[in-house]
C-alpha cells in the first residue's frame, strides 16, 4: 500500500474519532473475499431491538489493504439512546478459506460513542470465522464473530467489559438482473454482556 494511501486512511480515522454525532455497528464486509486493493462503499439499515432500541442508517467504507488485511470505517445516524458512534476496524486473516477449512481472522476495532448521555471509547477484538458456500448455484459467505472488548466511560472515568455474538452472511446479488455488482449483507448481533441485540441489512457497491 502506498504511503499516501496510508496517510489518507489515518487522517480519515482520526477525523472520525474526533466526531461525536454519528454511530455505526456490525462486522460488515470484513469477511468477504475482496480482491487486492478492492474498495467498497455500503449503505446499511440498522435496528437495535434491546437496551437503547432505535432504528437508523449508516455508511461504511471497506478496503483490502493487502493479502489477508481489510480496513473498514463508517458512520451513521439513529434514533434511540445510542445516538452517537464512529468506528474504525482492521481484520487480519489467520487462516484462509481452503477446501474444508473455514477462514479464521481477528478483527480489532476502536469506536467513540455517545450512549445514554455518556461518552464512551470502546476497544474490541473479535475472533471471526467464515466459509464460502454455493446456495442454489449462487455464492454466499456466512460468518460468525465473537466481539469482546472494553468500554471506557470518559465522563465517569469507569469501564466495563462487553461481549457479543454476531452471525451473518455476505453474497453477490447476482439473482437481481442488472445489479450483479452489488453485495448484500445481513447480520444479527446478540448482546451477551453490557451490550444490545440488533439486526443489520446492507448493500455494497465496488468503487474500483
Amino acid at each position: 500500500m502506498r504511503r499516501s494511501n496510508i496517510r489518507h486512511c489515518l487522517a480519515v480515522i482520526l477525523a472520525m474519532l474526533m466526531t461525536s454525532t454519528v454511530y455505526a455497528y456490525g462486522v460488515g464486509l470484513s469477511t468477504f473475499p475482496l480482491a487486492a486493493q478492492k474498495r467498497m462503499v455500503s449503505a446499511e439499515a440498522t435496528g437495535i431491538v434491546s437496551n437503547g432500541a432505535g432504528a437508523g442508517v449508516q455508511a461504511r467504507y471497506t478496503q483490502n489493504l493487502n493479502v489477508g488485511t481489510t480496513l473498514d470505517i463508517g458512520m451513521g445516524l439513529s434514533s434511540g439512546d445510542r445516538s452517537s458512534r464512529v468506528f474504525a476496524g482492521m481484520d487480519y486473516e489467520l487462516f484462509p478459506d481452503y477446501e474444508k477449512q473455514p477462514r479464521a481472522s481477528i478483527k480489532a476495532s476502536i469506536a467513540n460513542a455517545r450512549e445514554f448521555g455518556q461518552t464512551y471509547n470502546i476497544f474490541s477484538i473479535a475472533p471471526t470465522f467464515s466459509k464460502g458456500f454455493s446456495f442454489w448455484g449462487r455464492e454466499g459467505y456466512p460468518y460468525i464473530a465473537i466481539p469482546y472488548g472494553v468500554s471506557l466511560n470518559g465522563d465517569r472515568k469507569t469501564y466495563a467489559t462487553k461481549l457479543d455474538l454476531a452471525i451473518g452472511a455476505n453474497a453477490p446479488m447476482a439473482f437481481i438482473e442488472g445489479y450483479e455488482k452489488l453485495i448484500g449483507n445481513v447480520e444479527i448481533t446478540a448482546g451477551l454482556q453490557n451490550s444490545f441485540t440488533a439486526i443489520f441489512m446492507g448493500v455494497s457497491y465496488p468503487i474500483n
